[in-house]
């Protein structure tokens, strides 16, 4: 019996001692080197005591030591090292008591509950995702352990050093436990001081721009970036280096970046040691390829970057993108690019030779679509290039991103490959993030004739998770009542063609801006397919009644005749019926629809009004722009529109149909705020000859009479922000400037209304211009812009406004 406790001991003592959580007791007896060596026992019963939520069953198989079998202490460390790996268990003890083998336990308690105190600066939502401990596990200290360790992990990378968590806990009946973590988080840990050692090319300010560490200041109460975080520096020194390489600099390094905590122990000064070296600038560039069917020289022709240019390591990625795609164009996919540099010292040059292989075929195994919780798997299937089975395409890889992102559904778009169950095999992974589709739209504009207006919509861009559109839409303004139903089937009979009905009921209130009111009811039906992967066209077909209303002049005499020398208006009254062909062509060469930084898009339209009834006129309409990405955060573009409309068949255009333009079309001005416009010139009756008119005249102006020809040119720079990416703030600095007008003859009225009193028409086509800054917020309600503007270039009849709202709200 002596020997099976020694055995029993000896094998598990050493291993209980450092692997359980509480206390473990044993009733050891001393182990002296000529004791007598172990021999297997034989016991008839095994017992478990101590268990009281943990089945005996559960704690013998995990045992796995049955009566009558043979055991020894080597079982016996098996059986310690399964119970304690269980994490069941605070303690354990074997005892034999004559021919039985008993197991004590004792059982971690139960969480009923876990508790912070004392956190502000970190929400209890985000303390929540670092505990791994949960209500109605088991509670150890290892676990508290690496808890705390998760939570400081949070409360250093906000800044704050000095935080300490003290883990408490409050025993209740039943074996359970409140756990409570009480949390002092002490003050942040600012950046005092951002110190440069080395750097000749550029000043200490100009590479605080580069880096994330900034100063603390007291205005950067919204930004996180002067916490001192240690991985930021990891993120500094790359960054330098990529902009010293982008620079010219080839042999640049950074030696050390030190953070030293100051005497007063509250901030840190920060110091980055680096080593600037020469300005390089690009050598000889050439491509080398072992597939005879590629030239190297034509794909030369494709990689950005000319010799005697300033080096940037920027450029090198792009060329190995660019000769990656043209070897795909050419049905080349499986191109392997890798660039050989060779730094000229002396000449202070680096040569470059891009080695073109063609790598092994892999074809698509599978393709996973993840994320996609409303988005249907078709939806996102149907936009990509790629099938299960064809072979893998970079380019078309890229294009299908791009497609599926397009689709205006999803926050994030990412597409990753995945080894398959063979070498020449490839798992593409989709991974998508939801996004709200549907809108609650509503905006408020204002202008500097004190006008508001106030609209709301509903729409869903991605019905019941299968694509379709369907907007609801009633608008109440100072100028448009609508109620306008639109639908639209992307997929129409399983075939690429979209396809879509509106049915639509307006009243548009131009009688502030113009003099007339119109009330439309009609129906609209459209189609489309695409030509291209980046083009494509659709039709429609429109029928619709219109009636002019004119309230605010006087067309007609009491008996009914007409009034002479009445306004043009007024051959604009009544109602009139439109039955209207057209079509809409699309180019799309942006290389991100959201935030494109290259690319081009273009829109051309036209409609041929007069298909079996109705009023006959033909219409025009363009709209175009470019955009180039040009620092980090600085993207430019330009944009064009251009619209004209004329009547055919002897018709002559209706106010109704012509072009009214600016708000938001031309920031600066208001709705209806340039063009045309009615002038009256008011001569008083001369106080000393009153059958004579006095020579001063007083210049009123009217109505804004539209235009049948507009072009109006964009342009925006936009900038970064100090405010964190996270607030999802922009801003923009624009420039717009255009022109309306060009009225039929027959509005170019001009005649006496009395004596002293005559109108006549401003028309032309003069140039217009506005700049100003729009302010762009990405609200937990929804985007809200603001435009402040300064038209500079004006006629004196237009109407402007220096500010305008507009907001919007996503579910």
């Amino acid at each position: 019996m002596a020997s099976f406790k020694r055995l029993l001991i000896g094998g598990a003592a050493a291993l209980v001692a450092n692997s359980c959580y509480g206390p473990c007791v044993f009733a050891q007896a001393p182990v002296t080197p000529d004791a007598p060596v172990a021999v297997p026992q034989v016991i008839n019963n095994v017992v478990v005591e101590g268990n009281q939520r943990i089945e005996t069953a559960t704690v013998l198989a995990y045992v796995a030591i049955q009566p009558n079998e043979t055991f020894n202490a080597e079982r016996i460390d098996i059986a310690l090292k399964t119970l304690f790996a269980t994490g069941f268990f605070a303690n354990v003890e074997f005892e034999q008591r004559d021919q039985t083998l008993v197991i004590k336990v004792v059982e971690n308690p139960t969480v009923n509950q876990v508790l912070f105190e004392g956190n502000s600066a970190v929400t209890k939502d985000k303390l929540e995702k670092e505990v791994q401990i949960k209500p109605r596990s088991w509670f150890t200290q290892n676990r508290v352990q690496a808890d705390i360790r998760r939570m400081q992990e949070v409360y250093r990378r906000s800044g704050k050093f000095a935080a300490t968590i003290v883990p408490k806990i409050k025993i209740l009946p039943s074996n359970r436990v409140d756990l409570i973590f009480e949390i002092n988080e002490g003050r942040t840990t600012g950046i005092r001081k951002v110190d440069f050692i080395g750097n000749q090319a550029f000043s200490d300010d100009r590479l605080k721009g580069v880096v994330v560490t900034q100063e603390s200041e007291w205005w950067r109460f919204f930004s996180s970036k002067d916490n001192y975080d240690p991985d930021k520096l990891d993120y500094d020194r790359e960054q330098l280096r990529k902009f010293y390489l982008n620079e010219g600099y080839y042999d640049f390094r950074v030696k050390s970046a030190v953070a030293e905590l100051t005497p007063d122990q509250k901030d840190f000064f920060v110091t980055y040691a680096i080593e600037e070296g020469a300005k390089y600038t690009f050598g000889d560039i050439s491509v080398n390829t072992k597939n005879s069917k590629l030239s190297g020289d034509v794909l030369r022709a494709f990689v950005p970057i000319r010799s005697g240019a300033v080096f940037e390591r920027d450029l090198v990625e792009k060329a190995i993108e660019a000769i990656t795609f043209a070897a795909g164009s050419s049905g080349y996919a499986f191109v392997d690019v890798r660039p050989r540099e060779s730094a000229d010292r002396d000449k202070r040059k680096v040569n470059i030779v891009f080695d073109v292989d063609e790598g092994p075929r892999v074809y698509v195994e599978r393709i996973d679509i993840i994320g996609n919780s409303a988005t249907l798997d078709q939806v996102i299937r149907r936009e990509l290039r790629l099938a299960e089975g064809d072979a893998f395409n970079r380019v078309l890889i890229d294009r299908s991103k791009n497609r599926v992102k397009a689709l205006g559904f999803f926050k994030e778009v990412e597409i990753e490959e995945k080894p398959g169950s063979l070498p020449d095999r490839t798992v593409v992974e989709v991974k998508v993030e939801e996004q709200p589709t549907g809108e609650l739209a509503f905006s408020v504009g204002y202008s500097s004739q004190e006008a508001y207006n106030f609209a709301i919509s509903i729409s869903q861009r991605n019905l019941r998770g299968r694509g379709q559109f369907l907007r609801f839409r009633v608008e109440a303004s100072s100028r448009t009542k609508n109620i306008d139903i639109r639908f639209t089937e992307p997929r129409f009979m399983g075939r690429n063609i979209a396809a879509g009905v509106d049915i639509f009921s307006v009243e548009q209130d131009y009688i502030r801006e113009a003099g007339f009111l119109t009330n439309s009811t009609g129906i609209g039906l459209r189609g489309g397919f695409p030509l291209a992967e980046d083009r494509s066209l659709g039709l429609r077909y429109t029928y619709r009644n219109d009636t002019n209303k004119i309230p605010s002049i006087s067309c007609f005499n009491p008996d009914g005749t007409p009034v002479f020398n009445a306004s043009s208006l007024c051959r604009n009254l009544g109602k009139t019926t439109t039955s209207s062909v057209g079509y809409e062509f699309n180019w799309d060469r942006r290389n991100d629809p959201r935030q494109p930084t290259r690319g081009f898009d273009l829109s051309l339209s036209q409609d041929f009004a007069g298909v079996g009834t109705g009023i006959k006129y033909h219409r025009t309409e363009l709209s175009a722009g470019i955009y180039r990405g040009l620092f980090p955060g600085w993207r430019a573009s330009a944009r064009l529109s251009a619209g004209n409309i004329n009547g055919w068949d002897g018709d002559n255009i209706r106010v109704n149909d012509r072009f009214f333009k600016g708000g938001q079309s031309f920031r600066g001005f208001e709705i209806a705020g340039i063009g045309p416009r009615t002038v009256f010139s008011v001569r008083a009756p001369d106080n000393s000859q009153p059958d004579k008119l006095s020579k001063n005249v007083q210049i009123t102006y009217g109505d804004a009479l539209g235009g049948k020809i507009y072009g109006i040119a964009t342009f925006e720079l936009t900038v970064p922000t100090p405010l964190p990416e996270s607030y999802g703030i922009t801003a923009a600095l624009f420039l717009d400037t255009g022109t309306l007008g060009k009225l039929d003859p027959i509005d170019k009225v001009s005649f006496n209304i009395n004596y002293g009193t005559y109108q006549n028409t401003r028309d032309g086509l003069a140039l217009r211009a506005s700049a100003g800054l729009s302010i762009n917020w990405i609200s937990p309600f929804g985007p809200v812009r603001f435009d402040f503007s300064n038209p500079f270039l004006k006629e004196v009849y237009d109407k402007t406004e220096t500010f305008r709202f507009s907001t919007a709200t996503n579910f």
